[in-house]
């Protein structure tokens, strides 16, 4: 096929010195459809497409490593002790807040969904399943995988920083379900269901897991609790205010009450309570049962978080889904997990 190239496609051809004849060339039709397609693009914006057929002309194959930045990623291990298991530490925890920001931009998207439907939430809430389930059941690398003497050794000397001061898993929290549920079950039920902007604050002061960062003799805040609440306050009060209508026991309610029987659909949001509330957190538990046990010198390598009260389930009783518990499974909220798997009892 004989076809008269146009002025922009003129600009890039010289660059093949084995044609003789510039003006005309042998292109299959897709080519041309394309390039078609193309400066319709780039014309819409305003744009040159010689110009970007000129970059594509001169930029590098794409490669693997440049891609991911593998060079720069395999850099951003940087042990604060010489002792070998620290690499371990470290990686596993890097490991798991790509998986938190994989699970934050399922969020986002569910949030920014236009005519959502439970076929659409129930993908979504199954991929952050998936992430979730990934982590916990490689968490054996952090409970099994680490020499328990190195462990003791190199985390005193990342103090005060501790796992507590995750702030990606905080906001997945707060796009999981309203506000109301992450407060302290002590004083949850003074507010009310359907809350406004102005008392995200006033109920801010009351999460739940203020609690897991105080002395443990005094009841005062320790320095990991302050570090936390300085750098991460304003961004998850501000991300509550954002996802107020949007979290996602919000965004189930929004739907057809048809949709909200959606059996696939409810079994993945119970599994994501079950997940991020039970599974995770006691995975955290049985890692802190091997290596701290209850000794209060052993206490201090987690920044002075008080893990035996706040990483329980039963303790905190942190349910994203109430409406889609039983009464009794609710009141033995984590109980199953803690008997086959730290007492190993299957009663």
């Amino acid at each position: 096929m004989q076809i008269v190239i146009q002025p922009y496609i003129m600009h890039f051809i010289p660059t093949f010195a084995d044609i003789s004849n510039l003006q005309t060339m042998e292109l299959k039709p897709e080519i041309i459809e394309r390039l078609q397609l193309l400066d319709e693009k780039y014309q819409a914006m305003g744009q040159n497409l010689a110009s970007y057929l000129d970059g594509l002309l001169y930029a590098d194959y794409l490669t693997y490593w440049d891609y991911i930045h593998l060079d720069t990623l395999l850099s951003l291990q940087t042990p604060k002790t010489p002792i070998p298991d620290e690499h371990i530490f470290i990686m596993y925890h890097q490991i798991t807040e790509l998986y938190f920001k994989l699970c934050l931009h399922e969020y986002e998207q569910l949030a920014a969904k236009q005519d959502l439907d439970a076929g659409f939430l129930t993908n979504r809430v199954t991929r952050i399943n998936r992430y979730f389930e990934a982590l916990i059941t490689s968490f054996d690398i952090m409970v099994d995988g680490m020499d328990p003497k190195q462990f003791l050794k190199f985390r005193m000397s990342l103090l005060p920083a501790s796992g507590f001061q995750s702030g990606q898993y905080r906001k997945i929290e707060i796009c999981s379900t309203t506000f109301k549920n992450l407060v302290d079950k002590e004083v949850r039920d003074t507010f009310p269901e359907d809350i406004a902007d102005e008392q995200i604050e006033e109920m801010y002061d009351h999460i739940y897991w203020k609690a897991g960062a105080t002395e443990l003799s005094s009841g005062k805040k320790t320095l990991t609790l302050v570090q936390f609440e300085q750098k991460y306050s304003e961004q998850f009060i501000q991300l509550a205010k954002k996802f107020r209508n949007k979290n996602l026991l919000s965004l189930y309610k929004s739907l057809p009450e048809t949709e909200q029987k959606n059996e696939l659909l409810i079994t993945a949001l119970r599994q994501l309570d079950v997940n991020v509330n039970v599974n995770w957190p006691l995975s955290h538990y049985k890692s802190a049962v091997r290596y701290l046990q209850a000794d209060p010198e052993d206490i201090a390598a987690t920044g002075g978080t008080n893990w035996q009260k706040y990483l329980p389930p039963r303790f905190q009783k942190r349910i994203f889904y109430p409406e889609l518990w039983s009464t009794q499974e609710i009141n033995e909220w984590g109980k199953g997990w803690v008997k086959n798997v730290v007492f190993r009892r299957e009663d």
